[in-house]
């Protein structure tokens, strides 16, 4: 069987990217919501302002001018300041309106933006009798300093927004942040993790809603894959009875070519219980490693001999290393035979340090099998008949895991070569830990 452990960075959820928190999304949605309501709320109270104010200076205009008739009727000439008779500046519309007798005033926007303001009446003899103005001074510095006071408030109204989203989602983020790693942790094979205990805090929202959720579905996949394994093992143990009956029964069969075939195929059958019997433990997660100090490239040459002899074992770099030897040389085996099974020789065997790698030069491990890993009764081989179980590098990956060790695989490509180039062999790496685990399964604590 082929199949490979994914390697980080190559799903694409692993992909670099911008990644930005929850706690920052919200500060900004605050912020941008804060600036759209600032900005609206001052140019409401900006011309809310300006209109007052022109109404106000409109309202003195007309004042002023009704003086100045007075005046005009008791003594025939103006005598107020800005005060003119028959204007020829002043505006069309507002002549129009004093033409039929009415008194009026007129404000227009001069280019620099500034208002100007006109108040006009009719006096005798057919005459029209016109006040000018600009916006004064003191209003144009109270409209400034209210578009200063806005523009401040505004920026308050931001800076305050996102402290505020920074507060809400701060906690928000780092709940679900431990949700997520401790969701993780379960994913990965740790039973006893629970996410509402990783998140803790008192504070009831959507959450521990989705903390008790996962928890539940972590449950009942626990459960379901424990009574797949009791009934896988069950199975088996009860098949070894019969299978060894079979093969002592065919044993006893007189030799001839029917005879070869039938033990053939019983001790094939014996090696499948066998094997089922050891992903069942393996899957019971209940192995524990019985360490030894052993030299590594010593150990891997000893073995490699006595199983094959036309392998090529390379010892670059000896090491001593605490590992469980039983299991390891149960790893190296499943190498071996899933290379000799699978691939084309030459077989070579490096050890360098605590690193164990395995080629042989066949076509390499299916697409499909480096993408999801070993799987149990998947060869990747269209034939299945004849070319084994699929268990071998299943057993190899568990008894790593128990070894605390990490098994990945990889196939070998001409420098540059894209993926669709036929590969020139197959690599499988055992990865060796610096700190073994115990006995009991943990890992010792550095000082």
């Amino acid at each position: 069987m082929r199949g490979n452990l994914r390697r980080p960075g190559t799903a694409a959820t692993d992909r670099p990217g911008l990644r930005t928190g929850l706690r920052w999304k919200l500060s900004a949605a605050i912020a941008l919501v804060g600036a759209l309501v600032a900005i609206a709320l001052s140019l409401v109270v900006h011309n809310a302002a300006r209109v007052s104010m022109l109404d106000n200076a409109r309202d003195l205009a007309d004042e002023r001018v009704l003086i100045a008739q007075r005046n005009y009727e008791l003594s025939d000439r103006p005598n107020f300041p800005n005060i003119k008779i028959d204007d020829p500046e002043l505006p069309r519309a507002l002549r129009a309106k004093v033409e039929r007798g009415r008194r009026a005033t007129y404000v227009s926007d001069l280019r620099d933006g500034e208002p100007d303001i006109w108040a006009a009446v009719p006096v005798k003899g057919g005459h029209v009798l016109s006040l000018h103005t600009g916006f004064t001074d003191r209003s144009t510095d109270i409209l400034n300093d209210l578009d200063q006071a806005l523009v401040i408030g505004s920026i308050a109204v931001v800076l305050g927004g996102s402290a505020l989203g920074v507060l809400i989602g701060g906690p928000l983020s780092r709940r679900l942040r431990k949700a997520a790693a401790a969701a993780n942790r379960v994913a990965r094979g740790e039973p006893d993790v629970r996410v509402r205990d990783a998140i803790g805090g008192v504070v009831r929202d959507e959450t521990d809603d989705l903390a008790r959720a996962v928890d539940a579905m972590a449950d009942a996949l626990q459960e379901r894959l424990e009574a797949e394994r009791r009934v896988t093992a069950d199975i088996a143990h009860e098949l070894r009875t019969p299978v060894t009956g079979l093969l002592t029964a065919a044993e006893l069969l007189p030799p001839g070519r029917p005879t070869e075939l039938v033990l053939d195929r019983a001790k094939a059958m014996r090696t499948l219980v066998e094997d089922v019997l050891e992903v069942a433990r393996l899957d019971g997660a209940s192995e524990r490693a019985e360490l030894q100090d052993i030299m590594l490239g010593e150990f891997v040459s000893r073995r490699v001999a006595a199983k094959d002899p036309t392998v090529e074992v390379r010892v670059v770099h000896e090491s001593e290393v605490t590992t469980d030897p039983r299991r390891l040389e149960r790893v190296l085996f499943n190498l071996l035979a899933n290379a000799a099974r699978h691939g084309k020789p030459p077989i070579q065997v490096s050890v360098e340090g605590r690193v164990i790698r395995v080629r042989d030069h066949g076509p390499g491990f299916p697409g499909h099998l480096l993408a999801d890993g070993p799987s149990r009764f998947r060869t990747g081989s269209s034939d299945r008949s004849g070319r084994g179980h699929g268990l071998g590098l299943t057993i190899a990956a568990g008894q790593a895991r128990v070894m605390g060790a990490r098994l990945t695989f990889r196939n070998v490509r001409p420098a540059g070569a894209p993926e669709d180039v036929p590969a020139e062999g197959a690599v499988a790496v055992l990865w060796l830990p610096e700190h073994a685990p115990t006995n009991t399964g943990s890992y010792p604590m550095l000082p």
